[in-house]
């Protein structure tokens, strides 16, 4: 495949003409100043939850019982800082539809009339699939994962104690990366459309691609992940699965073969 086809995947419309180099520069600079300029405001309505935010977030330890007992905060500015870290993951959440919008709306001038009425359809999934991630893993993996330390690290005969920034910042990540998970099928569609990859690719590589997650699911976090990482590859699946399907069904779409 040519460099090309990668930056250019479809012919210009008769009577369209594309726009300058700097154009399309000061297009993406008014991008990422609304991206930023939303995120803002989401991360300061979400700060000023801070303490609802807390309760949500150790919500978890409950499983743990009152053994854990409480987090401990070892640095002088942590109350700040940590309720600054919590903000920005929660306003990511809060302001994730807004943000695809305005990344949809960039590369919105290069779309067919055809695909352009999928944009808002697939703002709507990726936005579902992403709270869908984060709703699964709070509720039943991250509760389970955490126990398993818990255990593991009593079972060598120590007393786990755990600091307030080690905490949020591995329930943030891990929650907000099982989030970014669940958008695979809409990214491998994507790539899909851009000719990156092929559901024929896909499919020949399914055996490699399942061990390989499930080996990284495994170290990443040693409990029942393997699901996750067999979830993570059934949405890849089906990504491709509905590439092919939307070959069919809108020939306008280019799917490359």
């Amino acid at each position: 495949m040519a460099l090309r086809d990668i930056f250019k995947f479809r012919d210009l419309p008769e009577g369209e003409t594309s726009k300058p180099f700097l154009e399309h520069l000061e297009d993406l600079r008014w991008t990422i100043v609304k991206m930023a300029i939303t995120l803002a405001v989401a991360m300061i309505v979400c700060f000023a939850f801070r303490s609802t935010l807390v309760r949500i977030l150790q919500a978890p330890l409950r499983d743990v019982g009152s053994q854990i007992g409480t987090l401990k905060a070892l640095g002088i500015t942590d109350s700040i800082v940590i309720s600054f870290h919590l903000a920005f993951y929660a306003g990511i959440v809060l302001s994730f539809p807004l943000l695809l919008y305005f990344l949809a709306e960039f590369v919105l001038p290069a779309l067919t009339a055809l695909e352009k009425r999928f944009v808002l359809p697939a703002i709507l999934v990726s936005f579902a699939l992403f709270l869908l991630g984060v709703t699964v893993c709070y509720f039943w993996l991250l509760p389970k994962t955490i126990l398993f330390f818990f255990r593991d690290t009593e079972s060598l005969g120590w007393a786990p104690t755990w600091t307030v920034q080690q905490y949020y910042s591995f329930v943030t990540r891990f929650t907000i990366g099982f989030g970014l998970a669940f958008e695979l099928p809409v990214v491998v569609l994507a790539l899909v459309r851009f000719g990156l990859i092929t559901y024929g690719f896909m499919a020949r590589t399914r055996p490699y691609a399942l061990v390989l997650i499930f080996v990284l699911a495994t170290i990443i976090t040693p409990t029942p992940a393997f699901i996750g990482g067999l979830l993570i590859f059934r949405s890849i699946g089906r990504a491709g699965l509905f590439a092919r399907t939307a070959s069919n069904r809108f020939p306008g779409i280019r799917i490359c073969h």
